[in-house]
C-alpha cells in the first residue's frame, strides 16, 4: 500500500512489477517508477510469504551425490552451479545445495518439506533408493548423470564414448599396457560407465582388458595417488586412463615419487578438464566437459518439470578430447647384447636416471 501511494499507481499494479509478471502489460515508465518508489521505502518481499501465497518455494535444489569433504574436492563444481544457478535466475529462482554421501539418503525431504520446488541430483548411484521413491512418486527431478532403471530425465555426457575415445588416443600412440584407474566406486554410474569405455577400446584394439590394471578412487587427489601406486606395483604399464582430472592430480604425484617422469615413463589422460588441467606439470590430455552447460541444460530441464512442459528422456552433450603433453608414444625397450644391457640402459637404469 505504501509503494502503491509513493508511486500513483494500484496495489494490483505494485504486485505486477515486483513479482515480474511478464504478462501484465506493465510501461517501462510505470515499471521504473514502481522500483524507485520501493527502493525508496525500502521494501523487500518477504520470500517465504510470496512462496506461500504462490504455492512455491521458488527454490531448485542440487543434491550432490557426496559427502561435504568429497565436494569441497570437485573442480568443476563452480562451474556446474554458475550454469544451473543461471537458468534458475531466469524464472525468478534460487538455487540450495544439499551435499547427501551414500548414508545420507532423505535427500528428498526437501521437496516433500517444499524447500525445494524441484531437485538436480548429480551424480546418480546404482543403489540410490530414495531417488527410485521420488521418481515412483512422479516428483520433479532431474538427473545430472543417468541411472538407467529410473524412469526420470536425465542431462548427461556419454561417459562410455568419451573414455574409450580417451584410451584409443593412449593405444595410437603405441601404448599396449594401459592401467585404469577410476574416478570414484562403481556404485557411482559415470565411474562405471567411464570403466566400460576403457574397456571397450582395449577390446576395440585386441587387447586383454586385465582387471589387475583396474583401481578405483574416491573423488580426491589423494585417492588418486594411492590407486596409482598401487598399479605401479604391478606388471609394468606405460600409460594409465584417470577418470578425473583432481584424482589424476594424486595420481602424477605417485608417478612423481616412484622416480618416473610423465610422459617419458607413464603417459596420463584424465577426464574433466578443469581449470587446473592446462596447469599440471606437464599440462594434462584430458577430456573436456561441458560442466557449465550441463548446469544450464539440468536447471531448464528442472523448470519445465516444475511447470509441467514435456522434458527429453534423455539430453546428452558433446565432450571433447583435449591432447597436452602428459602423452607420448611409450619409450623403446633398450636392445640388449650378449654382454648385458645396451648404452641406453635397462629399466632399472631408466628409473634411476628420471630420478636425478
Amino acid at each position: 500500500m505504501d509503494v502503491a501511494a509513493l508511486a500513483g499507481v494500484s496495489r494490483t499494479t505494485v504486485s505486477f512489477v515486483l513479482n515480474a509478471r511478464p504478462d501484465a502489460g506493465i510501461s517501462p515508465e510505470t515499471r521504473d517508477r514502481v522500483l524507485a518508489a520501493a527502493a525508496q521505502l525500502g521494501y523487500q518481499p518477504h520470500a517465504s510469504a510470496r512462496g506461500l501465497a504462490a504455492g512455491r518455494s521458488l527454490t531448485l535444489g542440487l543434491v550432490l551425490r557426496q559427502s561435504a569433504e568429497q565436494v569441497a574436492e570437485d573442480a568443476l563444481l563452480a562451474e556446474t552451479l554458475g550454469g544451473l544457478a543461471e537458468a534458475a535466475r531466469s524464472a525468478g529462482y534460487r538455487v540450495l545445495v544439499e551435499p547427501a554421501g551414500p548414508s545420507d539418503g532423505d535427500y528428498g525431504d526437501l521437496i516433500r518439506s517444499r524447500r525445494a520446488d524441484g531437485l538436480v541430483v548429480s551424480g546418480p548411484r546404482s543403489d540410490d533408493d530414495e531417488l527410485r521413491r521420488l521418481a515412483g512418486d512422479a516428483s520433479p527431478i532431474v538427473l545430472q548423470g543417468s541411472l538407467p532403471d529410473a524412469p526420470v530425465p536425465s542431462v548427461d555426457v556419454d561417459n562410455s564414448a568419451a573414455a574409450a575415445s580417451a584410451v584409443r588416443h593412449l593405444i595410437e600412440l603405441g601404448h599396449r599396457r594401459i592401467g585404469c584407474i577410476t574416478n570414484a566406486p562403481l556404485t557411482y554410474t559415470a565411474a562405471s560407465d567411464r570403466l566400460a569405455g576403457y574397456r571397450r577400446a582395449l577390446e576395440e584394439a585386441g587387447l586383454e582388458a586385465d582387471p589387475r590394471l583396474v583401481v578405483e578412487a574416491a573423488f580426491n587427489a589423494a585417492s588418486g595417488r594411492q590407486a596409482m601406486a598401487e598399479l605401479l606395483a604391478r606388471d609394468g604399464i606405460t600409460a594409465a586412463f584417470v577418470a578425473s582430472d583432481v584424482v589424476a592430480l594424486g595420481a602424477a604425484a605417485a608417478i612423481r615419487e616412484a622416480g618416473l617422469r610423465i610422459p617419458d615413463d607413464i603417459a596420463l589422460v584424465g577426464f574433466d578438464d578443469i581449470p587446473l588441467a592446462a596447469f599440471f606439470d606437464p599440462p594434462l590430455t584430458t577430456i573436456r566437459l561441458p560442466a557449465r552447460d550441463l548446469g544450464v541444460a539440468a536447471g531448464l530441464a528442472l523448470l519445465d518439470r516444475i511447470d509441467g512442459r514435456p522434458v527429453a528422456a534423455r539430453t546428452v552433450l558433446p565432450t571433447e578430447l583435449i591432447v597436452r603433453s602428459s602423452t607420448a608414444p611409450p619409450r623403446p625397450e633398450p636392445r640388449r647384447s650378449r654382454d648385458g644391457p645396451s648404452a641406453a640402459g635397462g629399466p632399472a637404469e631408466r628409473r634411476s636416471n628420471a630420478s636425478t
